[in-house]
């Protein structure tokens, strides 16, 4: 379900990356009933059993997620890169690039919902 804040926080959001942004809050939130979304450190966050993932909102070359303890997520998943110790990355360029990965990226989000 949509939360408000984020909703405002959309719409004042100026970035290139915007569109992209968008479309992958939607995927996140119909991967999986049980992901909700706030705004924590500025920026939209989706949380089950406390934070998944943040946009990095500065970034204007891709749209840029955080899982912050992405190195726990099972599987296998090209797309979700790093290699610190707990947080990984999911970069996504535009919008047909968010077609190739849409999967991808709602499987990682159903995949730490049911961990």
């Amino acid at each position: 379900m949509k939360n408000p804040d984020v909703d405002i926080w959309l719409t004042a959001y100026d970035n290139p990356m915007k569109p992209v942004v968008a479309a992958m809050r939607d995927a996140i939130l119909a991967a999986d009933p049980r992901v909700g979304e706030c705004i924590k450190w500025q920026a939209p966050t989706f949380t089950y059993k406390g934070m998944i993932a943040s946009f990095f909102p500065k970034s204007k070359k891709h749209a840029s997620l955080m899982f912050h303890k992405g190195a726990e997520i099972a599987g296998n998943f090209p797309n979700l890169t790093g290699d610190g110790k707990e947080a990984r990355s999911f970069k996504v360029s535009d919008l047909d690039d968010l077609v190739t990965k849409h999967d991808e990226l709602q499987a990682i989000i159903r995949t730490w919902c049911d961990q």
